[in-house]
């Protein structure tokens, strides 16, 4: 029996020797050169493969009849079969997928490798994961050029978008364009997991199709869609995440501050940001179900989520469901699809129509350390004769409200195919919003105790409906090697807003009023309660038309044409405006002299003119209209009169932006190496600006018009790297740049002349006191912040300033006189930066993403208020106010408050943004098609000088770069999160 054994054995082995081949091989391209890193692995069994050296060659024992896979990222993926082979030889051919990727553009979608204008393109692949707040957050720092901001940590809050640059002073759009599958919509309006890819078109030969709603950029937002022939799916998505507070001002603590105040000590010691503050709880789910066939098929999505925020009684939850169903008929050549979306989102108010209150925050960081939360009698610690000194624990807790809002979004899409090459499709659109809010303080409440108006409360509704139909027809062509597409279309918008709202106090008591009974306080009825409505109708018509011509995949041309009408120009002679683009590509790796050239595998040129355009904000401004003014004693009675409200300007138009643009697009190294450079030029005419007119022969002293000019330059680069590729171990880089210069040419035109050529706006407070914060001034950018310049500190710690004349006068000899301010900083970053990571080792994966903003300064809000040592208010103060100011000398208590450029910092910054890692199970038991885990960080690590708590600040509109006491802090978060399909 041994023997028998030992027999079997030896024949086991034998055969197993049998069956194993040695394979040699080499790996080439189509001109014959090697290609190196390739993957050759044995089909069916993953872990038996190598990859080729140097010089594209390999070896590997394989089992015999086996067939090897050979892939390369850039090149289409072989099988080849083993069988009586020991030595092979295999040519790759390249893939150009990477070209004919499809990306969204206006009415339509174009292959990647025939867009002529700057579009860029994120799948879903490489979105931002983590605890993201809407879809903005998903391609932070993924798209050059678009600068995405999240100015603070409210879970009600969003992001802030600015395309290319500020372009207007007074027009109605500030931000791009949003589309949801083509509908209008908001960052917010859909839930960041229903997302399938953004595109985002950034000049105007690309935006001009969209006429005035495009003229800031458009944001294409696609979501998950039922896609193949037999669909049985379901996915689940969630995570639960955490978060903390990035940083907090280094106040002084109780100690600290009975040394520095020792006559201010009330006994306590109380840490008033912790007293507000929580550590938060958030989860979000999301469940989505795909089923049918090839004639019918829908989704259905549900997303549930509930945040917590940092600070206490600032939550948002939110729950919306979207079914969309797609019918095919008559062969295919109809194509029906309707979608429902509803959503209803509530927040925590602690503040009139709001979320949570920035001033409770403010009121944490000024509140003494000494101070009690509550008296010995159980009531909250105030000191009602002091002017904006207020219990931050009271303005939580004795406040109570909230806001609802609801939307429901119906839309059809209907495409007919009665030829080969034409298509015909309509779009239909219902989108209704309601808001109602409701807000109140009790008795006990400081705006009782102080300001007597007991139980102040408010309550407030609105409803906004927009409608929009779309109908096009596109007829495509190609002829041998011309290939041309012909699209027509007519588009009408319209929006109605109605509003209504009224306040109230003087309740009796907190059971019985408030804003649940708003009617019984005695405000209303003494005539001093606040009671409004408004309603604001506007429509958009437009007429458009798209062409697009290739000749031999080698020459490219698309031209565009829109004619709009708004109604905001009603009553004017210019309420249409004609909006016309073209943009030509040449792809000159097509060209014969590059077909032996190795270095680009496809390089592109393109270059695109296209004019958009802004209406003004507010509607009938180029007409004469009436409003109540003051009141007059007539037969006994007072009754309000009736005066002028503005001029009419039948000259008043659209502002134009006029924007060229020129760009590269390449790729290299078998696809490994891609990428694209643009460099634009915008030129914004007829800016709409207020401007002084005489009376009279004017009724109204101000009118408004077009005037000015205004200018963005700038440079955007993108490059995406794959270093490393093997069966085991791949990276993909992905880096960003864009330069943006602004400049305001003109505030003039040819017939209104600006009595200056600036204007003063924005803010800042600093000890009870306001300041203006910024000016915008004719030859300079937008975000300039105007004030008071000091160089140096005497020797007893008074300022020491640079006057109008540039002369240096001391703190007692300086008389602060509007005419010696100077432009101090500039809130709008020149530059941006990102860079992207992506790695993969087997089923782990690791993403970090990483972004910076450079070249712009910030008014640190923190500092203004809290580091100046004379403290009249007794509030609390930073740690730094006993610094030496210049390095020479505490500041003295004689300096009043102030807003001065030694409170202006720069503000560059570099964010590890998203760190996340997952792990990948593949198929699991019988149900289980994929499941994946993973856990990320959100705002990890920030790299700056900056000295307050982020220098991530608003850059919205005319006043960037103040970072506010009051504001939100800043958070990171941890998530822990499953995908899972079935």
């Amino acid at each position: 029996m041994k023997h028998l054994f030992l027999l079997l054995t030896l024949l086991s082995f034998s055969l197993t020797a049998l069956a194993q081949q040695k394979v040699t091989g080499k790996v080439k391209d189509s001109s014959g050169e090697p290609v190196i890193g390739a993957s050759v692995v044995v089909k069916g069994n993953n872990t038996m493969g190598t990859i080729t050296d140097f010089d594209g060659n390999f070896m590997l024992d394989v089992p015999a009849k086996s067939v090897l896979v050979i892939s390369y990222i850039g090149y289409v993926t072989q099988e080849v079969p083993t069988a009586g082979k020991n030595s092979l030889e295999i040519v790759l051919k390249e893939d150009t997928k990477t070209l004919d990727e499809v990306v969204v553009i206006g009415y339509g979608t174009q292959r990647k490798g025939d867009v002529t204008s700057s579009v860029a393109s994120v799948k879903a692949d490489n979105f931002v994961k983590g605890a993201v707040k809407d879809v903005g957050q998903l391609i932070q720092g993924k798209v050059a050029g678009l600068a995405i901001t999240n100015p603070n940590g409210d879970p009600t809050g969003s992001t802030q978008i600015r395309l290319r640059g500020t372009n207007t002073i007074g027009g109605a759009n500030t931000a791009p364009l949003v589309l949801i599958d083509g509908i209008p919509g908001e960052l917010g309006t859909v839930a960041p997991e229903d997302v399938e890819s953004v595109d985002v078109l950034k000049d105007g030969s690309a935006a001009a199709i969209y006429g005035t709603r495009g003229t800031n950029g458009v944001i294409l937002i696609t979501t998950k869609q039922a896609k193949g022939v037999d669909i049985n799916q379901v996915e689940y998505n969630g995570y639960v995440s955490t978060s903390l507070i990035a940083k907090k001002l280094d106040m002084l603590n109780a100690d600290e501050f009975r040394t520095l105040y020792p006559d201010q000590d009330h006994g306590a010691d109380t840490d008033w940001i912790d007293e507000i503050s929580r550590t938060p709880v958030s989860h979000v789910h999301n469940l989505s179900l795909m089923g049918g066939n090839s004639k019918t098929n829908y989704i259905a999505n549900l997303n549930y989520a509930s945040r917590q925020g940092i600070m206490k009684k600032s939550d948002f939850e939110s729950f919306q469901g979207r079914i969309e169903v797609t019918h095919r008929m008559f062969d295919d050549k109809l194509k029906l699809k309707f979608g429902l979306f509803g959503k209803k989102n509530q927040m925590e108010s602690t503040t009139n129509g709001g979320s949570f209150r920035g001033w409770v925050y403010g009121q944490a960081t000024r509140r003494n350390p000494t101070d009690p939360v509550r008296n010995e009698d159980g009531t909250w610690n105030e000191n009602v004769s002091k002017f904006e000194y207020e219990n931050p624990l009271a303005l939580l807790y004795e406040a109570e409200g909230n806001v609802k809002k609801t939307q429901l979004r119906y839309n059809g899409n209907i495409v007919y195919n009665p030829i080969k090459d034409l298509t015909l499709s309509a779009v239909f659109s219902y989108i209704r919003d309601n808001m109602n809010r409701g807000y109140g303080e009790t008795l006990n409440h400081i705006s009782a105790l102080r300001d007597g108006l007991a139980g102040w409360s408010s309550v407030g509704a609105y409803t906004k409906m927009e409608k929009l139909m779309e109908l096009t027809a596109q007829y495509s062509k190609e002829i041998g090697a011309h290939k041309f597409t012909v699209l027509g279309g007519y588009s009408y918008n319209e929006t109605d807003f109605e509003e209504l709202w009224i306040d109230n106090y003087g309740f009796q008591d907190d059971y019985f009023g408030g804003w649940h009974n708003i009617g019984i306080g005695s405000a209303l009825k003494d005539g001093k309660a606040n009671i409004g409505s408004k309603k604001t109708p506007t429509n958009l018509i437009g007429f458009f038309g798209r062409a697009t011509y290739s000749f031999k995949n080698r020459y490219l041309l698309m031209g565009a044409l829109r004619y709009e009408g708004a109604s905001q120009l009603w009553g004017t002679d210019n309420a249409w405006g004609l909006f016309p683009s073209v943009s030509v590509g040449w792809r000159i790796t097509e060209e014969a002299f590059m077909k032996n050239q190795k270095i680009f595998d496809d390089l592109k040129l393109r270059v695109g003119y296209g004019v958009t355009g802004s209406q003004p904000k507010n509607p009938f401004l180029g007409v004469a209209m009436l409003k109540y003014g003051s009141y007059a004693f007539v037969n006994g009675n007072w009754i309000q009169t009736i005066v002028p409200a503005s001029n009419p300007n039948p000259d008043l138009k659209w502002e134009e932006k006029k924007e060229t643009n020129i760009g590269l697009d390449f790729v290299s190294w078998g696809g490994r190496l891609s990428g694209s450079i643009d460099y634009y030029n915008r030129d914004v005419d007829g800016l709409i600006y207020e401007y002084g007119v005489p009376t009279p022969p004017n009724l109204y002293n101000k009118t408004m018009a077009n005037g000015g000019t205004m200018r963005n330059r700038g440079v955007e680069v993108l490059v995406t790297v794959v270093p490393v590729q093997n069966k085991d171990f791949e990276w993909s880089t992905t880096g960003t740049f864009s330069l943006n210069s602004n400049k305001l040419i003109s505030l003039s035109g040819s017939i209104f002349k600006s009595d200056y050529d600036y204007f003063n706006t924005g803010t800042v407070e600093y000890s009870g006191q306001v300041a203006d914060s910024h000016r915008v001034q004719v030859g300079e950018s937008i975000g300039n912040f105007y004030g008071f310049k000091v160089v140096d500190v005497d020797s007893e710690g008074h300022w020491i300033y640079e006057d109008r004349n540039g002369e240096l006068v001391n703190y007692k000899d300086f008389t602060h006189a509007p005419e010696d301010k100077h432009v101090i900083g500039n809130g709008l970053p020149k530059w941006y930066a990102g860079w992207n990571n992506t790695l993969r080792y087997k089923n782990f994966d690791l993403n970090v993403t990483m972004r910076g903003a450079f070249g712009f300064q910030i008014i640190n809000g923190g500092r203004m208020n809290y580091e100046n040592v004379k403290n009249s208010r007794f509030e609390n103060r930073l740690k730094s106010v006993n610094d030496l100011v210049f390095g020479k000398h505490t500041l003295s208590p004689e300096v009043e408050p102030e807003f001065n450029s030694y409170y202006v910092e720069d503000g560059d910054y570099w964010k590890i943004d998203n760190i996340t890692l997952g792990y990948s199970f593949g198929q699991v038991g019988k149900y289980i098609k994929s499941l994946r885990i993973y856990g990320s960080v959100l705002n990890a690590l920030t790299i700056t000088r900056y000295k307050g708590i982020d220098p991530e600040v608003s850059t919205d509109g005319l006043t960037p770069g103040y970072d506010t006491r009051d504001r939100y802090p800043s958070v990171r978060s941890f998530t822990f999160g499953v995908n899972v399909k079935f």
